[in-house]
């Protein structure tokens, strides 16, 4: 009777056990969408603030690079816009006083014309005034057209700041997106140059299991479908997690060498992405079996 009931079980862990390594329909590992966070000025990197395993917000600073030629030349533009407004000023000065001419030479015009009418001026006295007036006019007019030229400049000036002002913004190393330091490049104090790397991040809340189905399994995979994914949880156990089936590969290629068997290696299979929410267990590189 004990010797039945041995053999029992052994048949039922047998069967337990092919089940189990059967039920699986794809075999990958996980890997997650990473960003290369690049320096965007040159200079010394006065801090960086980022350590591995570190998780920063969107907009988040992280560090700063030396920004002190970009304030000096800002405050070298400010002196040359106050030295324009001084310009201006003068100009609108000079003209205060041409139209001040003006009104003394209208006023002696009205008084002459009086004067014709009674016979007490000439003609070419009235004359000499409306002619002074109309060079004054015309005075007027030419010293106004510097308001053009120095508008010009000042225009210049500003498209100058606002292109010093976006480099300080880039001075100032921004996360491009919530997530995780996973490595870093470089140290405070360094110097760094534009496309220099500086650390490397991913969003660990969702990461991709990466697997490969062959063409007889590729019907049954459709885009959209959630799917059973299991990671292990223990030597003997498995924990079953919910994941959802992104991209499907529209090209069959040779399984990657990883595969340990040359059998295996030399099928054509299709790569499936199937995206699963990480409650904190998931690790980028880690194994994991998918059910469709």
């Amino acid at each position: 009777m004990k010797y039945k009931l041995i053999i029992l079980t052994l048949g039922i862990m047998i069967f337990g056990c092919k089940n189990d390594t059967e039920k699986s329909d794809a075999f990958g590992n996980f890997e997650a969408e990473t960003i290369i966070v690049s320096s965007e000025s040159a200079g010394k990197i006065l801090q960086l603030n980022v350590e591995k395993g570190q998780k920063f917000e969107i907009g988040s600073v992280a560090g700063l690079i030396d920004t002190i030629q970009i304030q000096l030349k800002l405050q070298q533009i400010d002196a040359q816009k106050a030295a324009i407004n001084s310009r201006k000023q003068s100009i609108q000065s000079q003209v205060d006083v041409f139209e001040e001419q003006i009104k003394n030479l209208q006023t002696n015009e009205t008084r002459i014309s009086k004067m014709i009418k009674d016979g007490a001026a000439t003609q070419k006295q009235l004359d000499d005034i409306q002619g002074q007036i109309n060079v004054i006019k015309k005075q007027i007019a030419s010293t106004k057209t510097q308001f053009t030229a120095v508008g010009k400049e000042m225009e210049v000036l500003n498209s100058q700041k606002l292109s010093l002002e976006d480099q300080l913004q880039r001075c100032f190393i921004k996360l491009p997106a919530t997530g995780t330091i996973l490595e870093t490049y470089v140290e405070q104090g360094e110097l760094t140059a534009p496309g220099k790397p500086l650390f490397k991040m991913a969003s660990l809340d969702e990461l991709t299991l990466k697997v490969y189905v062959s063409g007889a399994q590729l019907p049954n995979v459709k885009i959209g479908e959630i799917v059973e994914v299991l990671v292990d949880k223990s030597e003997k156990e498995n924990q079953i997690l919910s994941g959802k089936i992104n991209w499907i590969s529209s090209e069959a290629e040779f399984t990657p060498k990883i595969i340990q068997t040359k059998e295996e290696r030399v099928k054509l299979v299709y790569a499936v992405k199937i995206a699963v929410k990480n409650d904190g267990t998931l690790k980028i590189g880690m194994p994991g079996e998918v059910v469709f």
